[in-house]
């Protein structure tokens, strides 16, 4: 029997959110209906909002979460009710091409909930990334519920299932970061400082954070940043050499998503090293004016990177229970705890740069 709960849901393009009852179906064949417990307010939402993604309004936004199963649908057997889990939006087949050459984490055809989730009066919504977690409840492919250890705060480990996931596997998976590696980052909000954050992990020696906001700075710091550059004062591309011999660092990861930015990763980098973007682009945004000759003379790899190429079955379990054993420090991004009703507010500190996460807890 279907239920009604509460649900943000952005109705137009650039119009504030609102809370609305929502329709949610029983679980179908492959489906699961989760309670979500929280769920962190990601740039993406706000992209969707915007029209940035899609036109496909109304959206039920919110895709960074953690919950609780409630049900599940005939032929489930990954998950059962009870059950802990994050939230992704690689849910793989395991069929597709990708699949067959064992890459699921680059997965063509990734599962979501086939029925659709409604207004009172009928209207179907599209959940963001195909979660819509801003809400009590969700439907979605059983694919997409992760199992990780209960233990886990439901605030810190939903962040995985998004920003957090994708700046830690900028670093750690595209970037291919290795133990004694230089490390540049240009954009230091939620993504940037994962991406900081996985560094660390990976062993870098020098992590370089550029950023125009000292505020941005002083956290990248506190994520593991050996050295800043504040772009408002100094360029950015030689702050970067200054700190890593003259060279430039062996992968610079551009999580802002703009032209200029990606141009300055592409020349702070060493010979032969990679430059990873992982900040996401508006469409109209197109790639930077460098000359092919520099492109082909530098060497190296110029990589976008996707949810941080990370395959949530292994990475998720493994991350939460880096953070339970004290190494990665999944807690320092929740800036507030915040109500169902605070999404709106909560878009407009992040335009302000004032959070890293706001994280709905319900």
């Amino acid at each position: 029997m279907s239920q009604q709960v509460r649900g943000v849901v952005a109705k137009g393009k650039g119009l504030p959110v609102s809370v609305e009852t929502i329709v949610i179906p029983d679980p179908g064949p492959g489906e699961a209906v989760v309670k979500v417990q929280a769920c962190g307010v990601c740039h993406t939402d706000l992209h969707y909002r915007e029209g940035g993604i899609n036109d496909e309004f109304p959206f039920l936004l919110g895709h960074e979460a953690a919950g609780i199963v409630e049900s599940v649908g005939a032929g489930v057997t990954g998950v059962a009710p009870g059950d802990f889990v994050v939230l992704n939006w690689r849910a793989v087949c395991g069929t597709c091409r990708s699949c067959r050459k064992g890459k699921p984490q680059f997965c063509f055809a990734t599962f979501n909930a086939t029925q659709k989730m409604t207004l009172l009066d009928g209207t179907p919504l599209s959940p963001a990334l195909g979660i819509g977690a801003f809400a009590d409840k969700t439907l979605v492919a059983a694919g997409q519920c992760t199992p990780v250890n209960p233990a886990a705060s439901p605030a810190v480990a939903g962040l995985l299932g998004c920003g957090v996931m994708a700046g830690i596997g900028a670093a750690m998976l595209t970037g291919n970061v290795q133990r004694g590696d230089t490390v540049a980052v240009f954009g230091c909000g939620g993504v940037g400082n994962a991406a900081i954050a996985g560094a660390v992990l990976a062993g870098a020696s020098t992590i370089v954070a550029v950023d125009l906001d000292d505020r941005k700075l002083a956290w990248a710091k506190d994520f593991g940043a050996t050295h800043t550059v504040n772009a408002s004062t100094q360029d950015a591309v030689e702050g970067v050499r200054s700190h890593t011999g003259g060279f430039g660092a062996d992968v610079c990861i551009e999580a802002v998503g703009n032209p200029k930015v990606l141009e300055q990763c592409f020349f702070a980098r060493d010979l032969a090293g990679t430059v990873v973007q992982v900040g996401v682009p508006t469409p109209q945004m197109r790639m930077p004016d460098i000359a092919m000759i520099d492109f082909f003379g530098r060497g190296g790899a110029l990589k976008p990177s996707w949810y941080g190429d990370c395959l949530p079955s292994r990475d998720f379990p493994m991350l939460v229970d880096l953070h339970l054993q004290g190494r990665l420090p999944l807690d320092k991004f929740v800036s507030e705890i915040i109500a169902l009703d605070a999404v709106e507010e909560a878009f407009h500190k992040m335009e302000r740069g004032e959070v890293l996460r706001s994280v709905v807890v319900l």
